[in-house]
C-alpha cells in the first residue's frame, strides 16, 4: 500500500520450478533439494518430496519426469484439489486494473488517477473511515497511483498469486486475499496520519508472501529463501519514501496467521477449523478498527471535494 508518490520495488524473485520453469517458487523437494510448485510436491513423512522421487519411492519410473501427478483425488497440505486451473488470480488482477483504467477514464490522465472522483471516495481516507465511510478499508486495496504502481503490484501478485492458489485453492486463496487486505488497512487506520490518504494491492500481496513462508515450514522445507525474500522487501519497504510500512506488516502478519489456520487445520473438520480461524481474525481487527474510530471520535470527516464534510470539538 502506498501514498502518493508511490515508487515501489517488487518482491525478489525466487526460483523456478523444476518442471514448469516459468513458476516462481519457494518451495523445494526435501529429498533431492530441486524446486518445485505446489503442484509438483507431495506430503512425506519428513517433508515435501517432489513427484520423481515419490514415484522412484514407489519404484515406478525412478529417474522419469512426468508434467503431472497422477490421482484426481490429491489434495494439498490445506485441503484443496490439485489444479493447474488458475481463476481466482487472474480474476483480482482483472479487478484491480479495471478499477484503475476507470479512475483513469474519470481523471482524463491515467498518470494522475488518484485526481477521479472514485479514488477520492475508495482512497483509505483515516478521517473519512472515522466519519463513517468504513468501506475505504477495502476499496483502497484495489485503487493504484498510476501503471506503474499497478503494473509492479500485478507482476507480484501474478508471481505470488499463483502458487498460492494451487496450494490453498479458490475459495481459501480469496479469502486469505481479503483478509491480508483488510490486515494491510487496519493497521494503517490505527497508526498512520489521520489525514494522509493510502492505496494499493501491496497489503494482500505481502499476506501472500507470508503465507509462503507459513506453506515452506508446514512441509519442513528450507526457508531461508522465503525469509530473505520477506526481509529484502522489508527493507525496501522502509528505505524509500511514501510507502506504507504499516499496510505492508498489517498484510504480511495477518496473512502469515490465516496461512498457518489453513495448513495446519486438522483433517478431521477441517473447513470448520479454517472458516473458525478466519472469523477470529475478523472479529480482531473489527475490534482494532472499532477502538480507532472511538479515538478519532472528536474528529471525522465524510465526503470528498467539494462534498466534504467535517467536523470536530
Amino acid at each position: 500500500m502506498n501514498q502518493p508518490p508511490s515508487p515501489h520495488t517488487p518482491p525478489a524473485a525466487l526460483p523456478g520450478c523444476w518442471w514448469h520453469p516459468s513458476r516462481q517458487t519457494g518451495l523445494s523437494c526435501t529429498r533431492c533439494g530441486r524446486p518445485a510448485c505446489p503442484d509438483c510436491l507431495r506430503e512425506a513423512a519428513v517433508g515435501a518430496q517432489c513427484i520423481d522421487c515419490v514415484q522412484a519411492g514407489r519404484r515406478q519410473g525412478a529417474g522419469r519426469r512426468q508434467d503431472r501427478p497422477t490421482g484426481s483425488g490429491a489434495r494439498t497440505i490445506a485441503g484443496a484439489r490439485l489444479s493447474n486451473r488458475l481463476v481466482a488470480t487472474p480474476a483480482l488482477i482483472a479487478l484491480n486494473v479495471l478499477v484503475y483504467a476507470i479512475t483513469a477514464v474519470e481523471a482524463r490522465d491515467p498518470m494522475n488517477n488518484q485526481i477521479s472522483e472514485l479514488f477520492r471516495a475508495w482512497v483509505l481516507w483515516p478521517l473519512g473511515i472515522a466519519g463513517g465511510e468504513w468501506w475505504r478499508l477495502f476499496t483502497a486495496g484495489f485503487l493504484h497511483y498510476g501503471p506503474i504502481h499497478l503494473a509492479v503490484n500485478m507482476f507480484s501478485l501474478w508471481i505470488i498469486g499463483r502458487e498460492m492458489e494451487v496450494l490453498l485453492g479458490k475459495a481459501r486463496f480469496v479469502a486469505l486475499y481479503v483478509v491480508s487486505l483488510l490486515g494491510g488497512s487496519v493497521l494503517v487506520y490505527m497508526f498512520s496520519a489521520t489525514n494522509g490518504p493510502t492505496a494499493g494491492a501491496s497489503g494482500a500481496i505481502y499476506g501472500l508472501l507470508g503465507g509462503v513462508l507459513v506453506a515452506v515450514l508446514r512441509l519442513k522445507l528450507n526457508p531461508a529463501p522465503a525469509i530473505g525474500t520477506i526481509v529484502l522487501n522489508l527493507i525496501i519497504t522502509v528505505s524509500l519514501p511514501n510507502i506504507s510500512l504499516f499496510g505492508h506488516l498489517g498484510g504480511l502478519v495477518v496473512g502469515a496467521a490465516g496461512t498457518a489456520a489453513m495448513v495446519y487445520a486438522p483433517a478431521k473438520n477441517r473447513v470448520a477449523w479454517q472458516v473458525g480461524a478466519l472469523v477470529v481474525l475478523v472479529v480482531a481487527l473489527l475490534a482494532v478498527y472499532v477502538y480507532r474510530d472511538s479515538l478519532l471520535a472528536s474528529v471525522a470527516c465524510s465526503g470528498s471535494g467539494a462534498q466534504l464534510r467535517c467536523s470536530g470539538s
